[in-house]
């Protein structure tokens, strides 16, 4: 069962970002814009942690914080603009467990993530970063895949796509998993977006894009990466 991660944040683009990143790392993502509608989500379906912006429109995010500590001790990552020292020390007096000023990289909200989790006793491994097979090489981090030694231009949907796949590589990931994770819960019907956007990655990375030998197709099911 994935991990469940509450996103508080009321920038669009960013908490579109967030969401984009951590579902194609496997977690099941909500997302509120203000103190509270994140509280009522934490009321009806608990977290296992929470992303909290401090700048919402209803309220400082620091009274969320506070609100959850009453309860329950889940993780909780504040992500904020904020750089004076003391105002970072209130959050951690408050119950925060960490901070991330921004901008911030993603492989480092991971990190932190992976950190406030093992504090709280769930332990959560690091996620495959590299895939190399043959002639395509994928680096996450790094945001380069290439194919013989050549680097590709993917689009970021075109990317998010390929990194759900190198998280699973092996395994099949079904069509509405797929859909989900790079696109929304919304989207899960939307199977020709599947199709698509496929059919673009096989012409950019197989050599035979009607006999692909890395981006493979489970007929009816979903599609898998194939890994050594």
């Amino acid at each position: 069962m994935s991990l469940s991660v509450l996103v508080v944040e009321d920038d669009r683009e960013i908490r579109a970002m967030l969401q984009a990143a951590l579902r194609v790392e496997g977690f099941d993502v909500r997302s509120a814009v203000s103190v509270s509608e994140a509280a009522a989500l934490v009321r009806h379906a608990l977290p296992d942690v929470v992303l909290l912006d401090l700048g919402l429109p209803d309220g400082d995010g620091i009274e969320l914080v506070r609100l959850v500590r009453q309860h329950h001790a889940l993780p909780i990552l504040v992500i904020t603009a904020r750089h004076q020292e003391a105002e970072k020390v209130r959050l951690l007096d408050a119950g925060a467990d960490d901070y991330l000023t921004k901008p911030f990289g993603v492989p480092e909200l991971l990190a932190r993530i992976r950190v406030a989790l093992r504090h709280r006793g769930t332990a959560l491994a690091p996620g495959t970063t590299v895939h190399a097979l043959d002639d395509l090489r994928i680096d996450l981090e790094a945001r380069l895949v290439t194919v013989r030694g050549q680097p590709l231009h993917l689009t970021p949907t075109e990317f998010n796509l390929l990194a759900r796949l190198v998280r699973s590589a092996g395994r099949v990931v079904t069509h509405r998993q797929l859909l989900t994770d790079v696109w929304g819960a919304e989207f899960t019907e939307h199977t020709h977006y599947l199709r698509l956007y496929m059919g673009q990655l096989r012409a950019k990375i197989e050599q035979d894009p009607a006999e692909p030998r890395h981006l493979l197709t489970e007929t009816g099911v979903g599609y898998r990466l194939a890994a050594a």
